[in-house]
């Protein structure tokens, strides 16, 4: 069942009006122990056809301690965003998640998961929709209250470089955070 979802969640084209078209980039499995619940793939990523497949999943990785290849192995690792394709790009960056695609998809593809025992949660949106009323006003606010939310979900920066500023200015997410998730994570992957 979750294959054949899968497939037709690939094939969406809610988002047809995009600059770039509908490219739904996700993976996942029945067996998949570890959910990484983004915001949206990137102009590389849907060049690529790829997820993360540019400097923030290269940090990404390292924060969680994981190579490529486990990284996009399905069987262990789902990587469902908020928005499958990627939205293109406004005055700050790319521009937030489609909102047409949580509500088409998310849901249902969860339901066929259930071996997912850790989500982790980049971004606002993806922690807007996974905590619910317990999301707190702030990113910052949600990554230093981390520990309410451990071991089946961890909220984290967007990995990417131009967060630099926001990990120097919070620097107990590299000393306490992400050693946490590299360990809960090297734990579920054995």
């Amino acid at each position: 069942m979750l294959h054949r979802l899968l497939g037709e969640a690939r094939r969406c084209t809610l988002c047809d009006g995009l600059p770039l078209g509908p490219r739904p980039l996700l993976q996942g499995s029945v067996t998949a122990k570890i959910l990484i619940a983004g915001q949206a793939p990137g102009r590389r990523a849907h060049e690529s056809g790829i997820p993360f497949d540019d400097q923030s999943g290269d940090r990404l990785r390292a924060w969680l301690g994981i190579e490529r290849d486990i990284f996009y192995d399905p069987a262990a690792i789902a990587l469902l965003p908020m928005g499958f394709c990627y939205p293109g790009t406004g005055k700050g960056g790319d521009l937030p998640p489609r909102t047409e695609c949580a509500p088409a998809w998310r849901e249902r593809l969860l339901e066929h998961m259930p071996a997912v025992e850790f989500t982790i949660l980049i971004g606002m949106y993806a922690q807007g929709w996974h905590l619910g009323t317990a999301n707190g006003r702030t990113l910052t606010e949600n990554v230093a209250n981390w520990e309410q939310f451990w071991p089946a979900q961890v909220p984290l920066p967007h990995p990417s470089p131009r967060n630099a500023r926001w990990l120097s200015r919070n620097p107990e997410v590299e000393a306490t955070l992400l050693p946490a998730v590299r360990r809960r994570v090297g734990e579920l992957l054995r």
